[in-house]
């Protein structure tokens, strides 16, 4: 006899166990990261009140912490299946996270500007299902507007590629 839950284990849908578990490591993996390269600043109280790392180091600390209480939770329950998604919230998730991966992997490559349009016009154009010329105005002007605040306005620079630098901007 199963587990109470357990048959929706068999009926296509993903557990608890492996994401939660997943992210504390991970979680645990960037607090670590944060903490050692606050020692390397120095995370101690100097003469003149902290130094550069020491909140960063507590935070990581923090964050640690929290990482492992939920990896240990997750382990001390592993044998109880308690339902995360079932496959079709998966795929509908998928549908978002591989295009932003692939914006992400574009930003170095092509720079924001490039990128972005091209994440907007993909979304309205295959999850939104506009018009082709709805679509072209507003990939151009949303990177357009984030151009003149950012660069313009605030003077903050985003990354750019090739295009932009053939442009000069």
């Amino acid at each position: 006899m199963a587990e109470p839950g357990q048959e929706a284990a068999d009926g296509g849908s993903v557990g608890v166990r492996w994401p939660e578990l997943l992210v504390a490591l991970g979680f645990m993996a960037v607090a670590a990261v944060v903490m050692f390269d606050s020692r390397r600043v120095g995370a101690g109280w100097a003469d003149d009140g902290p130094q550069s790392g020491y909140f960063p180091f507590y935070i990581g600390l923090a964050m640690f912490a929290a990482g492992a209480w939920t990896a240990w939770v997750q382990l001390a329950r592993w044998r109880r299946f308690e339902l995360f998604a079932e496959r079709a919230q998966l795929r509908s998730v998928l549908t978002v996270l591989w295009p932003m991966a692939v914006y992400v992997g574009l930003v170095p490559a092509v720079g924001i500007y490039l990128a972005s349009m091209a994440l907007i016009a993909f979304f309205m154009l295959r999850h939104g299902r506009h018009r082709l010329a709805l679509t072209a105005a507003v990939a151009a002007g949303v990177p357009l507007a984030f151009f003149v605040v950012f660069e313009r306005w605030f003077l903050v620079p985003l990354p750019k590629g090739p295009i932009e630098a053939l442009l000069g901007f």
